[in-house]
């Protein structure tokens, strides 16, 4: 037997007319669907008198009769009855985009919507499989479905699962040794644990499930999720290791590990959320853009990642409107033209060419589209570094921030990126379209830092207080970049319970039992950083080296790129040593210490016939070179250019 891929009826293949000897490559539709999309009156054939047509589990499914689940956990109630933890699928016609011509007749989509449901309700087991396994499913059944996608129920945006795989999602479900060390009782044992219980309880548990509002039945009690499993076959001494403060405080101040607040941010924070409510608000539905600059490590991405989790809620309780939310990385895009294909994944779950989506994404936010006002949903678009986007003719750039002024749009796009004059760099009739609303993230003061760190370190004693300011201190007469104070003060609590666990007796309080991170700690930290070799290097290069890399962070600063040209650096250094006093040294010259410095790898060099186009980047931190050369007593003056 055949199946048509639209109306998955079996054929045999001898009773077809014409009659088919082979089956055919890739989807076939039959005569009745072929007719019926060429708009003649179908009528399928009735089944015998007598017998009376019973829908299949799969005609239930794909009729939103039935739904699809993959079983997390499993576990026995006190009563006898068991009970299994989910993660519900929903089928096309259930998304905000509906089903497109695109979507496939057995095609699902897995959502990030759990929920717990008794054992009884499970009819059968079905096969959902990626696009892999599906091509190649042979005898497994009629139970067989394609899962591509991920949908996000609050946000109304599809994900390749294959993406999520690869990079988990927002870093808010890694699992760490305090999830294994919770696994004995059922109690949470840390804060951490007990905000994850309670978030559960809140989205799964006390209301309805968001794909299948009646869908399943709800108990009252704990999620005993994946991270239960496999518990037991890991050694019981490296399960029940319980973590000291000290390696609490370098797990907490990894920079991969999302803080559970993020403080001195509140007035920006509230300007990106004032700006947003009052966007999505819109009666005219015009869409917005907000741009968004700062130097790196200063809390950009992260405080608007942070709104929009703190607008999720409102969301769910139906004071705001849904939306979606897609959020590019330009650094993850092959091109710049890229960035239409992702888009339009992001939007409608199916992946096609640039020039395809950039004609679908026109229509959509033209609204030449055939769907009604009222079922296109405003979208906010984050691009972080947009100033990555920008081409020879700046073409992508004025495309996305014309969707926003077209009639009915409903489009909000927020670019962040660190340079400052990004919008004056660009052609007016872009510009323009950027509108006026910017907002600025300034380095941050070692008060701040102070207080970022203390945040992390919240209910976990490992640190003196001096330790803390001292870090604060010295990070913020350099660069005032969180990142690197985060740093310093992991590798201080690493250098801490290293001292520690080799010689007990020989710890900071070891009448207390218990080793803190003094200023000692610190302090060899600060100078593993910045005493690095590279740095020694910096400090005893020639003066036209040093002005060579001075020039190298102004322009980095100056226009938020990583890169330069050969030529563009030498009108700085040339700008310097006339504004100085100093003996402009000629290009010839000037290359060869370029050379020299890409020989020692502070630079990298890209080989370019044509040296004036030649591009030049630093291989090491901007705060370093800054460190190594703001206190050089040959030449005082590159301090005021740092």
């Amino acid at each position: 037997m055949i199946e048509c891929d639209d109306c998955l009826n079996g054929f045999h293949l001898k009773c077809l007319r014409p009659l088919l000897k082979d089956v055919p490559e890739g989807d076939w539709i039959c005569n009745f669907c072929a007719a019926r999309k060429s708009g003649e009156m179908v009528k399928f054939p009735k089944p015998p008198k007598g017998k009376k047509r019973v829908r299949t589990a799969r005609e239930k499914l794909l009729s939103s009769d039935l739904w699809a689940a993959h079983i997390e956990s499993l576990w026995k109630e006190a009563d006898g009855t068991y009970w299994f933890h989910e993660r519900w699928y929903i089928i096309p016609e259930e998304t905000s985009s509906g089903r497109q011509p695109h979507n496939l007749r057995r095609e699902l989509y897995q959502t990030n919507d759990f929920a717990d449901v008794e054992m009884e309700s499970i009819i059968r087991h079905c096969h959902v499989m990626n696009p892999k396994e599906f091509a190649k499913a042979g005898n497994e059944g009629d139970d067989v479905f394609l899962c591509e996608y991920e949908y996000d129920i609050r946000w109304r945006s599809f994900k390749r699962i294959a993406e999520i795989e690869n990079n988990e999602e927002d870093g808010e479900e890694a699992d760490g040794d305090e999830d294994w060390n919770s696994c004995e009782g059922s109690d949470p044992d840390t804060e951490e644990d007990m905000e994850y219980e309670e978030e559960n309880k809140k989205s799964s548990l006390t209301g309805p499930s968001l794909a299948h509002p009646l869908a399943a039945n709800s108990r009252n009690g704990l999620i005993f999720g994946l991270q239960k499993i496999g518990a037991k076959k890991i050694p019981e001494h490296v399960r029940c290791h319980k973590q000291t403060d000290l390696e609490k405080a370098k797990a907490t101040l990894l920079l991969a590990t999302l803080p559970k607040s993020l403080p001195c941010r509140d007035k920006e924070m509230d300007e990106i959320t004032a700006f947003i409510k009052g966007a999505i608000c819109d009666d005219q539905c015009l869409g917005r853009c907000l741009y968004i600059h700062g130097v790196p490590g200063t809390g950009k991405t992260m405080s608007f990642l942070s709104v929009m989790r703190n607008l999720r809620p409102e969301v769910d309780a139906g004071s705001i409107q849904p939306y979606c939310f897609v959020e590019i990385n330009g650094l993850k895009l092959t091109s710049p033209e890229n960035i239409y294909t992702v888009i339009y994944e992001a939007l409608s779950g199916h992946r096609v060419g640039w020039k395809k989506a950039l004609h679908c994404l026109n229509e959509r936010f033209s609204h030449e589209t055939k769907c009604k006002k009222e079922e296109i949903r405003p979208c906010i678009l984050l691009i972080d570094e947009l100033d990555l986007l920008v081409t020879r003719n700046q073409s992508v750039l004025y495309n996305i921030l014309d969707w926003p002024n077209k009639p009915n749009s409903k489009l909000i796009v927020i670019g962040i990126a660190n340079t400052m004059d990004l919008p004056e760099k660009l052609l007016p009739r872009i510009s323009s379209r950027m509108g006026i609303q910017r907002l600025c993230f300034g380095p941050y003061n070692y008060q701040q830092l102070q207080e970022i760190i203390l945040s992390r370190l919240r209910g976990i004693d490992a640190f003196e207080k001096q330790a803390i300011e001292f870090a604060s201190r010295k990070v913020a007469a350099v660069s005032g970049f969180a990142r690197r104070a985060l740093e310093i003060c992991r590798r201080a609590a690493e250098l801490a319970d290293y001292r520690s666990k080799r010689s007990p007796s020989l710890s900071d309080s070891a009448a207390t039992g218990k080793a803190l991170v003094g200023m000692g700690d610190v302090e060899v930290a600060i100078k593993e950083m910045f005493q690095a070799p590279h740095i020694q290097v910096i400090r005893s290069s020639s003066k036209l080296s040093k002005i060579f890399l001075a020039a190298m962070v102004h322009e980095l600063y100056k226009t938020g790129m990583g890169e330069t040209t050969f030529e563009k650096l030498a009108m700085t250094v040339s700008c310097f040593c006339t504004s100085n006093g100093e003996t402009f040294p000629g290009y010839d010259i000037l290359l060869k210490v370029g050379c020299k410095l890409g020989e020692c790898r502070i630079l990298l060099c890209e080989p370019a016939a044509q040296h004036k186009l030649q591009k030049l980047q630093l291989n090491f931190p901007s705060d370093d070179v800054i460190f190594a050369l703001k206190d050089s007593e040959e030449l005082p003056w590159l301090a005021k250019y740092l």
